[in-house]
Parts: C-alpha cells; structure tokens; sequence
C-alpha cells in the first residue's frame, strides 16, 4: 500500500563518491520523529568533491538514476526532496538578538521575531544564511531558558549559531536536482541531519562529537546541551586513504577501492600477521600477494591522521574536556573494522560507530548503516517537519499552505 502523497518525505545526500537517494513515510511528532523506509538507490558518483559540484550532467545522472531506483522501490513518484549540504564551504558563527516583549506573555511571534534579529547580522562574503539554531533564551536577563513561550517578561534575548554556506554552492546543486526532474523542498546541514538518525536525546543533552567520515572531507560537529554548537570541515577524508592504497599497493583508483572494503582494517594490531590478499596485476607484473598486514598499515596510518585531525578540532574549540559521551563516528569511512579501537586510542574517550537505526521501520535494514546517516536523518528531518505542519516534503504542495507554515518550519531547528 502506497503512503498517502502528503505524508511522502524524500531525501538526497550528494556526496564525494555517491549519491544515497531515500524515499519513506514520515510520522512520529515533531520532538519525537519516525519514518517507515519506503524505497533507497544508491549511485555513484565523480561529479562532486567536497559538497561543491564539479561535473553538473553527472551529477544529475547519478541524482536521476538514485531516485528512479528508491521510487521504483518505493512504488510511487516524488515531487521535491531534501537535500544534505556540507563541506569545506559551510561556516558557523554565534550572534545574539534581544526584543522587547509588548503584552507581558511570550508568544511564537517574538520567538520568531528574536531570532530574526539574531539572523540578521553580517555573513561572509558571498556568503548565505543555512540555519539560524537558537541555542539559549533570556528572559529579563534570567538565562538557562530552552522553551521561553508562555512565559512572563519585557525583554527576550537569544543566543543563535548561524550555519552559513557559499552562495553558489546551493545553486549549482539546486539545478542538478531540478535538471533530474525534481524540486529541492529544503537544504539541510548534513551533521545536522545525520544527528537525527544516529545520536541518541542522552548524548546529544550530555555533550557528544559527532565525526563524520566522508569520501571528500571528514565534518566534526559537536552537541552539547541538546543543539549544534560547533561544526568544521576538515579536507583529510576517506579519499586519501584510497590514493595511499594505489601508492603502496600499486593498484588502480578502482582496485583499491574494492580491496580496501573487502579486506581492509582501520587498527593494525587486529590483523593477524598471516593474513594474506591476492593483488590485481598486469599481464607484466604477474600474479602478486601481498600480507593484509601491509594494507592494515597503511590505512591506520592515514586514517589515525584524520582522527587525530578531529581531535585537534574540538580541542580548538575548547570542548576537549567538555564531552562525557565521547565520540560517534560515523559515514563510509567509518565502516573499516577497527575504527572504534583507533578512534579510542586516538580520542582518549569513549567512542561507538554511529548507524541509522531508531525512529525508522518499514525497510530500515536497507539504510542501517553509517554511509546513509545524512539520507537517514534528512527523512526523519521531514517527518519532523510532518509532525508541525502536516504535510510532508515528497508531494507538491499547495502555495498558500506554505506560506502559513513557511514561518514555523523555519525554526524547527529549536528542536535538535
């Protein structure tokens, strides 16, 4: 049985190496999301390298055939998808607004009103607003206030992280999506979304970086308090690690690719010394062996470097002591067996592998892992949004619904 069009949410993630493509139906509630996974396509893709479109007709290739295949999977169409957005491009920044409040009670109106104030500062050059997350309220210079509606007061004052992207970014990805047949209903910071679908409320309250290791960059994101407070784009990624293989192994792009995913290991030590892989090779290098151990090495080595760059992150922004659930890694780079054990030695903290999971049925086994965090929240990023207003993302929409919930949706990001 089909999901009713209005309740449909779709999502695209466009990353370095691919294009995960997730069709589902949203529900749960706006603080509590869930979605049944309808359909998902997988494609990949040279068309993209660090979130920035390069090749524009492979990319709306790659966009094309993921969604077709979801859609057929699914067994509906979809009008407009959310799409994940990331990368070396991204920035975020604190500003701070304050309102008087006319009537005493706070009311959504000056929630809204306090936060566009907020939002409305100086950006980078050539740059765009992507988010503006409230972070903390004031009522009456009284702090510590998460939920200020219904309250009491004459002046209210808030705390916002800005997430901005380069302008041209959003468009060229914009037209690769809208030149694939579909409308983009909404851009979302990937960290953002992926924290829907991996994160637990406890981490997420407590204090917990989220890594993300992707083909082209690896993002740190850090949640203290319950919201996004920090977030960096490091460009040692999951790509290097490839380019070492074909240096040492002396393999082609695609070669080191499969051998890294069939026998690669992130933790050296895990590996035993009589573990061997059969090489690849030319008609002149003749048959060619090589001890697994040697493929360890390398990719610890690398991938022990992109960690330690994380590290090095949250310590410059002075969360280093500040995060008693530790570590979450997740994205296709986090799938090498032994990351957790190097990502323990390296963090000197706790550390799990992050996978979408909660909040998702129907064909969730089809999406439970790290590499569809970013697809997997944007869906539940819907269904929060299903849960406010009532309509969802997949289906065309009327106009004048979204201009009464254009407004609310807006800040939805109040409840990460």
């Amino acid at each position: 049985m089909s999901a009713a069009p209005q309740r449909l949410v779709a999502a695209l993630d466009i990353g370095t190496t691919g294009v995960k493509a997730i069709v589902a139906e949203g529900a749960g509630s706006a603080r509590a999301p869930a979605a049944r996974i309808l359909g998902m396509g997988l494609e990949r893709c040279a068309g993209v390298r660090r979130g920035v479109v390069r090749d524009i007709e492979e990319t709306t290739r790659a966009i094309r055939k993921a969604m077709a295949d979801a859609e057929r999977m699914a067994g509906v169409k979809v009008g407009s998808v959310l799409v994940g957005i990331a990368g070396e491009h991204v920035a975020g920044k604190q500003s701070n607004g304050v309102v008087s409040i006319t009537g005493g009670e706070i009311r959504t109106a000056d929630m809204a009103r306090v936060n566009d104030v907020a939002a409305s500062t100086r950006l980078g050059a050539d740059h765009e607003l992507l988010h503006a997350i409230p972070q903390d309220y004031q009522v009456d210079q009284q702090g510590g206030i998460s939920e200020p509606i219904g309250m009491t007061g004459t002046r209210l004052d808030v705390q916002v992280y800005l997430v901005s992207v380069l302008s041209s970014v959003p468009v060229n990805l914009r037209k690769c999506v809208e030149q694939g047949g579909y409308a983009v209903a909404e851009f979302v910071l990937g960290p953002l979304a992926a924290s829907l679908a991996v994160l637990t409320p406890d981490e997420r309250e407590l204090g917990v970086a989220l890594v993300d290791l992707g083909g082209g960059s690896t993002t740190v994101s850090i949640f203290p308090g319950g919201r996004i407070r920090h977030t960096a784009s490091l460009l040692c990624a999951g790509g290097h690690v490839t380019a070492d293989i074909v240096h040492g192994l002396q393999v082609t792009q695609q070669d080191a690719e499969r051998i890294k995913e069939r026998h690669g290991a992130a933790y050296e030590p895990l590996v035993p010394e009589s573990d061997t892989i059969e090489l690849p090779s030319t008609p002149a290098q003749g048959p060619r062996i090589a001890a697994r151990r040697v493929l360890a090495h390398i990719m610890h080595a690398r991938l022990q470097e992109v960690l330690e760059y994380a590290a090095d992150e949250i310590t410059r922004a002075g969360y280093q002591e500040r995060l008693p659930a530790g570590i979450v890694l997740t994205g296709g780079g986090a799938l090498a067996p032994g990351m957790v054990e190097l990502g323990r030695e390296v963090f000197a903290a706790p550390v799990r592998l992050g996978a979408p999971g909660a909040g998702l049925t129907g064909l969730a086994d089809s999406v439970e892992s790290p590499r569809f965090s970013v697809a997997a929240g944007l869906v539940l990023y819907g269904a929060q949004q299903l849960g406010v207003s009532g309509f969802g993302t997949g289906a065309r929409r009327n106009s004048n619904v979204e201009k009464v919930w254009g407004p609310v949706k807006r800040w939805l990001q109040d409840f990460f």
